[in-house]
């Protein structure tokens, strides 16, 4: 269900005085980020903003390495024959990305008052590599220290599926299972997911069902990031309320 919460107060968007709004869509495989992330910025860019619609792994030039890593295109060449990247490896890389993503897209967007919406960020890095890490919570912090200079999200929509629902959906997508679909990583993922805001205590995280038709989904969290970033689309269009 989505929450009634306060609207975001943009004075106290820790630090940063960027015009435009962050809003990332996160949850487990199969939960629909993909799909609502799309259907989110077809909504906002609607109402008259302009709409950046990004993800992560994202497209650049380390983006398209992390993607062959998870289709199991790229392996590492081990004495014992090939196997797959570290935990570690892996947060180094997905931090990288997100670096150059924030200063080749996100950045510019949020500086010319875009909105940008981008399916999955640094809660993904935490609850992904924690989960896979051999030390599990331990890690966490070590996670945090590679993201601390990402900057926050306005507003983070964590769609809540329950993992056999996110399994039958992966399976009725078809294609190779990627590198974290495995169904014990993603039942540990989505005990995770639903205590999100414990991994980013100083975000604004907000949960949405994200079982039922598409488009009543999708209503839930346009409402949800209304309700939040209330001030913001106020500012955009005077003339509307709410």
């Amino acid at each position: 269900m989505s929450q009634s919460v306060p609207p975001i107060s943009r004075a106290s968007d820790s630090g940063r005085r960027f015009p435009g709004l962050f809003v990332v869509v996160e949850g487990i495989d199969g939960c629909g980020s993909t799909t609502h992330a799309k259907l989110l910025a077809k909504a906002i860019k609607n109402r008259g903003p302009e709409v950046v619609l990004t993800c992560e792994p994202s497209t650049g030039p380390i983006g398209s390495l992390i993607r062959q890593v998870l289709q199991r295109r790229l392996f590492v060449p081990d004495a014992t024959g090939p196997r797959s990247f570290a935990w570690s490896t892996m947060a180094l890389l997905f931090a990288a990305d997100r670096m150059d993503h924030l200063d080749s897209t996100v950045a510019p967007a949020l500086r010319a008052g875009s909105v940008v919406v981008s399916d999955r960020y640094d809660l993904s890095s935490l609850a992904y590599q924690s989960v896979t890490a051999h030390n599990g919570p331990e890690a966490i912090p070590w996670i945090r220290e590679l993201n601390a200079q990402a900057f926050r999200p306005d507003v983070t929509i964590v769609i809540d599926v329950p993992a056999e629902v996110a399994e039958e959906r992966r399976r009725a997508r078809g294609g190779v299972e990627e590198m974290f679909e495995a169904r014990e990583i993603q039942a540990r993922l989505a005990t995770v997911y639903a205590r999100a805001e414990e991994l980013v205590p100083d975000d604004r995280v907000l949960h949405v069902s994200g079982v039922g038709e598409v488009q009543n989904v999708a209503a839930r969290i346009f409402e949800t990031v209304l309700g939040a970033a209330a001030g913001f689309f106020q500012a955009q269009n005077p003339a509307q309320k709410g």
